[in-house]
């Protein structure tokens, strides 16, 4: 399983948010480019950066500043944030990242993303759905988490015929920079109904256990953000512990 250490860039430093609340940040590294070598000479091979200005305005607003860290370390990125546009993904490709993450309009225009996919192919996007529990159903939210899709998670996946996507990171909304674990239980049954796609788990990673877990049940990879910035185990670790 791929370990995928995370940046998530405002104002051009490194950040975490609490549920993907913009009011409740904290700041933990003012040079994301030193973080990012510290990942490449720790054993990742991937890292996973977000514009979280782009996230929050609807438009690219770090899309330079990733390009710039592309070129300058050696590790693949996988990028999304404030991805618009066919012309965005190209953007960041050119660039030099080596995988496009796609948020609301993966489910808010699914044909749009379809031919995304289709241009550009599918192991250059990653289509990433970030749900909130509504009672027994997962309901995609969008637009920086402050709404709520009309389809559930099955039904915006099903508009992904096998073959046509290849990567998927799913984010429980409830558990995204708390530290509590991510829903394993979720990501199972993602796993189970589309054996098709590489499922990423991200949201609430706090220990190499979960990392464990998330492995056990098939995830091809786990986003790590938190955990990382405060401590509770080092990039060299979770390398090793999903080697």
């Amino acid at each position: 399983m791929i370990v995928y250490p995370a940046i998530d860039l405002r104002d051009g430093v490194c950040v975490r948010l609490m549920h993907g609340r913009f009011d409740q940040v904290t700041r933990y590294d003012d040079h994301p480019a030193a973080r990012l070598a510290a990942f490449a000479a720790s054993g990742a091979i991937w890292a996973h950066i977000v514009d979280l200005d782009g996230a929050e305005t609807g438009r690219a607003v770090q899309h330079a500043l990733i390009g710039e860290l592309a070129k300058a370390v050696d590790i693949r990125i996988q990028s999304g944030g404030g991805v618009r546009s066919a012309d965005d993904v190209a953007a960041l490709i050119d660039a030099g990242v080596a995988r496009v993450v796609v948020g609301s309009l993966a489910v808010s225009q699914p044909e749009t993303v379809a031919d995304w996919l289709r241009r550009f192919g599918p192991d250059r996007i990653t289509l990433a759905i970030d749900v909130k529990a509504d009672g027994d159903r997962w309901v995609p939210a969008l637009k920086g988490w402050t709404q709520a899709a009309e389809l559930d998670l099955w039904a915006a996946l099903d508009r992904y015929p096998v073959g046509l996507a290849r990567h998927l990171l799913v984010t429980d909304v409830g558990r995204d920079g708390a530290l509590t674990g991510p829903n394993i239980d979720l990501l199972g049954e993602i796993v189970r109904r589309r054996p098709d796609l590489k499922v990423q788990a991200s949201g609430g990673v706090s220990a190499l256990d979960d990392l464990k877990a998330a492995a056990a049940i098939g995830c091809d990879g786990a986003i790590v953000g938190r955990a990382i910035y405060e401590g509770r185990f080092t990039v060299e670790d979770a390398v090793a512990t999903t080697s």
